[in-house]
Order: C-alpha cells, then structure tokens, then sequence
C-alpha cells in the first residue's frame, strides 16, 4: 500500500466531509444531512479503492470489461437526458435519480475516458509512433460522440472537462512534441479569441436553454457589473477569500455562506475554507492535493508498462484539471463551470470517481514494486521497508 497516496487521501476527505457540514449547517438548521451523505459516499468510495486495489492490473485490461463500462455510462447519459429519471440542475440535465441516490453520470465518465485511452494506445504504441491520427482516430470518434451527450445536456463545463482530459491522454501517449506544443499553444490562442467574441457579439450567439453559458462568459469578464444579479456569486466569492486573511474566522464562522454564496459547498467550497480555515491553512490543503497529484504521476512516468503509466498520468490529469478549473472559475481567471473541488466540496458521484482513480493508482503503486521485486532491482528487506 503506498501511504504517500493513502493518507493524503484520508486527510482531504474527511476535511472535506467537516466543511461540507460547515458550510450546508446554515441551510439545514444545523442539521448534518449533507455532510452524512458526503461521508455515506466516502465509505462508498472506501470499498471502491478496496476493491480496485484488490484486482489484478491484467484484468483491467480487458476489453470486454471496459466495453461493458463504456456501454453503460452510455446508457446513463441516455437515460438522464431523455427519460424522467433525470434531474436538472445549474442549467443542465446531468443528474439521475435511482430512488433516493442521485448521480451524475459525467463523473464516473471521466475515470472511463482514462481507463479506454489508456487500454487503447497502450496497444498501438507502433502505431503511434509511426502513424499516430490513425491510431488515435477510431477512439476519439467514440469518445467524441459520449462527450456529445454530456453537451446536449447541456453541461458545458464537464463536456470541456471530458475533451482536456482526452487532450492530455493522447498528448502523453507518445506522440511526437511539436503536436503538443501546437494544441497547447492553439489551445490559448483559441480560448482568448472565444472569449472576445463572445464578449463583442453577446447574448445572441446563444439559444436560450444555453443562457447560462453566456452568463458565465458575461460575468467572468466584469461581475461587479450586474452585483445583484448574475455577478452576485462571483463578487461574494472575493469577500470570503478576502474576510478569511492569513488564519481565517474559525471553522463554522463563515459569512458568506449565511445567504450570500448560495449552494456554498459545491462549486465555491474552497472559498468557505478560504474564509473559515485562512489563507495558511488553505495552502496547506493545497499543497497535500499537489503532492497527491505529483505522486501519481511520478508513479506513472516511472511505469514501465505503458498501460500502467497512462492511467496513472490520467489520473493525475483529471485531479489537476479539475482543480485548475474551480480555483481559476472562483478567482475571476476563467469562466465559472460549475466544477467541484477536488475531495472537499459536497459531491458524491465526485467523490466516488476520484476514490476509484485513487484505487487505480494504488493498485499500479503496488504492481510496479511487485514487478521490480521480481525483476531483482529491489532486495526483498528492501521491499519490506518499502511497503513499511
């Protein structure tokens, strides 16, 4: 078991499990429903990591297996958008409700674009290196039309999510620089032109189901412009960051949360911990996530099977994309997406996912000690000290 992915782990859900109660006290009556669902999820997600740690690499690798996921969380999408099992919310249709759990299907696709990219250009490293658009073109037409149902949705924000994490699998899969340097570059360039002709053309680039899209664009580039109205969560966003100072008002003792910053333990979570916890505190948060993330990619650049080192770099990915986009969204750099914090804000299906990539790592931790064990790199007390 490798604790340097284990503990911080630990650490940052159940911090996240006490902000989460912090932060939804105030509309529950101090009740801790919220929170006993986020823990109930936590468990969940304890036996997810159990079970992924307990299974063997190969079995992960076979295609039958990951087909069968990829149909259905297919189905899923299906049956959130045009059955009356799915539920709205942000503007979207992204949640399905099975009895009294509620899921949101893009989660758990996010695990499975990494889990599919990786079994596949595992596979095609000849490929790759010699005709990569051939290799890669059958599984993005795939993964291209799975992202389709998460826009028509429409969920703007996971379907942009979806692509980066497909952008970084196939960037890392061994494909020559010089492509990675245009669509990073292409990327920037694209991204600030979007948001000046949004911003020149306004609201009738869109239809009215996707409002809430240009709303997000109109308020990233001015919030204080409509205070009371859609600017009114960004700008109370900036008084918890700003109230919290160095070491905070104390845990429980937002004000933001009290009315101000609606659904504070969602989207805005790291705001509360900002203004309850203190800038120190947050950095501190901040940085146990980092050394997770760097844990697993070291882990997955060190791999020396292929299938091993991408999921790994997948996985890291996400978490580093994910936290990209809420600290950018709540601080004014980028546009708000509705994305949670990574183990600290309220979200099961979230929750759940990062624990399953978390299990994925592990059990790749292990498998690579085992394999340079076997191969007579390590001692077999050095193998114990490891695992120690």
């Amino acid at each position: 078991m490798d604790y340097f992915i284990l503990v911080p782990y630990l650490i940052l859900s159940i911090v996240g499990i006490l902000m989460v109660y912090s932060a939804s006290s105030v509309n529950s009556q101090g009740l801790a429903l919220e929170a006993i669902k986020q823990g109930g999820f936590f468990i969940v997600g304890l036996l997810a990591i159990l079970f992924t740690y307990k299974m063997k690499t190969k079995v992960f690798q076979n295609k039958q297996f990951i087909m069968t996921a990829i149909l259905t969380i297919g189905a899923l999408l299906v049956l959130t958008k045009f059955t009356s099992l799915g539920v709205s919310g942000g503007g979207a249709d992204g949640w399905l409700q099975i009895g009294p759990v509620r899921l949101q299907p893009v989660e758990f696709l996010k695990i499975i674009i990494i889990w599919y990219l990786a079994y596949i250009l595992s596979r095609r490293q000849d490929m790759i290196l010699g005709h990569f658009k051939d290799a890669i073109f059958k599984p993005m037409i795939l993964i291209g039309s799975l992202i389709v149902l998460v826009l028509i949705q429409p969920d703007t924000g996971g379907a942009a999510i979806l692509i980066l994490i497909a952008l970084v699998m196939v960037l890392a899969s061994g494909i020559p620089y010089l492509y990675t340097l245009v669509v990073v570059g292409g990327g920037v360039v694209v991204s600030t032109l979007v948001i000046q002709f949004i911003s020149l053309l306004g609201s009738s680039l869109f239809p009215q189901r996707m409002m809430y899209v240009y709303k997000r664009f109109k308020t990233f580039t001015n919030p204080f412009a409509d205070p009371l109205g859609d600017g009114h969560q960004m700008i109370n966003s900036y008084f918890a960051l700003s109230n919290g100072g160095w070491f905070g008002l104390g845990l429980g003792k937002s004000i933001q949360k009290k009315g101000f910053l609606t659904n504070a333990q969602t989207d805005f979570m790291f705001s509360i911990v900002v203004e309850e916890l203190g800038l120190f505190i947050s950095l501190i948060l901040l940085m146990l996530l980092f050394f997770l993330i760097l844990r697993i990619m070291t882990i997955g650049i060190r791999s020396t099977d292929n299938f091993n080192s991408l999921m790994c770099i997948g996985i890291a990915g996400m978490m580093l994309i994910q936290v990209f986009v809420n600290l950018g969204g709540i601080t004014g750099i980028i546009p708000l997406t509705g994305v949670t914090f990574p183990f600290l804000s309220q979200g099961g299906s979230s929750l759940v996912t990062l624990s399953i990539g978390v299990g994925f790592a592990l059990n790749i931790s292990a498998d690579e000690k085992r394999k340079k064990f076997d191969n007579g790199k390590y001692s077999e007390s050095q193998l114990l000290l490891m695992f120690n």
